[in-house]
């Protein structure tokens, strides 16, 4: 029998604190939700791998320090309002730090709800962050994901400031793209 409890306290000290996620409220977020109670229940004792556990057919959670480190750069703050795409155990997160979240995990990832986020965040790799997900942001708004065409991906935040649209590559991770965000094949000499 694995003991959860444990598994998730050694994912924090080992995983997460170890990366430079120094956000209290993104580690006492992750040493109290049950990440395993996110996942089907034969896949349980991967909860607290250091690696992506499928959640639902062809999609995945991302690795522990992949979701600490967006969570981190996203310098999260109660009140605010997010949006967790594709990213169930990100959402958990953010609800437990006391940020009012909307969950997309459907099949249509590109459309997203009215209105504007302070906050977003993506579980899987798109080859490049879509406009819509960009112009979503309200001011000051943040948007944390992986933009990966090749072998690496860049964990990359974009920000919505009072000149327009920045963007920032945070550090590399390889998660598996979501369907449908993969780089477009091209023939090249």
């Amino acid at each position: 029998m694995v003991d959860f409890s444990a598994a998730r306290l050694n994912m924090v000290d080992s995983q997460v604190r170890t990366n430079d996620v120094t956000d209290v409220r993104v580690q006492d977020a992750m040493r109290v939700i049950p990440r395993e109670s996110l996942i089907p229940p034969a896949k349980a004792y991967l909860a607290y791998a250091d690696a992506e556990v499928e959640y639902a057919p062809g999609r995945w959670m991302l690795a522990p320090r992949d979701v600490a480190k967006l969570l981190h750069a996203l310098a999260i703050q109660p009140g605010e309002r997010a949006l967790a795409i594709a990213a169930p155990y990100g959402a958990a997160v953010l609800e437990h730090a006391g940020l009012k979240v909307s969950r997309l995990d459907g099949e249509d990832l590109k459309t997203l709800p009215t209105g504007e986020f302070d906050v977003m965040i993506c579980e899987g790799a798109v080859a490049r962050a879509p406009e819509s997900w960009t112009a979503a942001l309200a001011p000051g708004g943040r948007l944390a994901v992986i933009e990966r065409a090749g072998p690496v991906g860049k964990a990359t935040l974009y920000a919505r400031t009072e000149t327009g649209l920045a963007r920032r590559e945070i550090f590399d991770a390889t998660p598996r793209h979501l369907a449908g965000f993969e780089p477009e094949q091209g023939f090249a000499f």
